[in-house]
């Protein structure tokens, strides 16, 4: 695993242990992303901790033990502002939704993750998530394309197991029970399209179908936490 430093000014202190991990794309090329993350200036005031490129090289900008601005207005588990317990990886794509990840650029995201984990137990599994799953309509990264079923193989997450019998009631409190929770703009669909979007890629509708409802049914067993 290939890591350079190329710190980003943009950090504050930490205050709230790790307990989130949090995998964005850069909707922008390698260089142009780390310039905007590593700007000190008024105009860009964002930064990642780290900064994956597309073949497998590592930038760190920001140590973990200091708070990135890669969250924004985010949401998980009933808490708000998730900058200030989480890390963050940005991952060179132009659109998840479009392109591919490569291999060599998964299988280094596998590795950085797991040490990441290693380094903060705190991060369960389903406090592994997508910048889709905190900022519900507001963001869509990593994207329809990106291979959670391979981070959840390597043990990086979670991914549904196929057949559980369909979840039953109301759908929105099962989804809070497993981690979703809309700002007050969002609408329910767009909460189930956020859930689709991470665990049922094929169709991401917002519509509570069957199929929807039995993988989040799975997914709550998984996790212990049935409503």
């Amino acid at each position: 695993m290939r890591q350079l430093e190329r710190p980003s000014p943009n950090h504050a202190a930490r205050t709230s242990p790790v307990d989130i991990l949090v995998l964005h794309y850069t909707e922008l090329l390698l260089e142009p992303s780390l310039a905007i993350l590593c700007d000190g200036g008024r105009e860009h005031r964002v930064s990642a901790h780290y900064v994956l490129a597309e073949d497998g090289t590592i930038y760190r900008l920001v140590p973990e033990d200091r708070v990135a601005w890669h969250a924004g207005r985010s949401r998980w588990r009933g808490r708000e502002g998730l900058n200030g317990s989480s890390i963050g990886i940005e991952i060179v794509n132009l659109h998840g939704d479009r392109h591919d990840y490569p291999v060599v650029q998964v299988e280094a995201l596998v590795e950085l993750s797991r040490d990441i984990v290693a380094r903060h137990p705190a991060i369960v599994a389903r406090n592994v998530v997508g910048h889709s799953d905190i900022a519900p309509r507001r963001k869509i990264d990593p994207g329809l394309r990106f291979p959670w079923a391979r981070l959840a193989a390597a043990g990086i997450g979670l991914w549904p197991r196929p057949g559980a019998a369909p979840l039953e009631g109301d759908i929105q409190a099962a989804l809070q029970c497993f981690g979703y929770a809309p700002p007050v703009e969002v609408s329910p669909a767009d909460i189930v399209a956020a859930f689709q979007r991470r665990f049922r890629p094929s169709r991401d509708d917002g519509v509570a179908d069957a199929e929807t409802r039995s993988l989040l049914a799975d997914l709550l067993d998984q996790v212990g936490n049935r409503p």
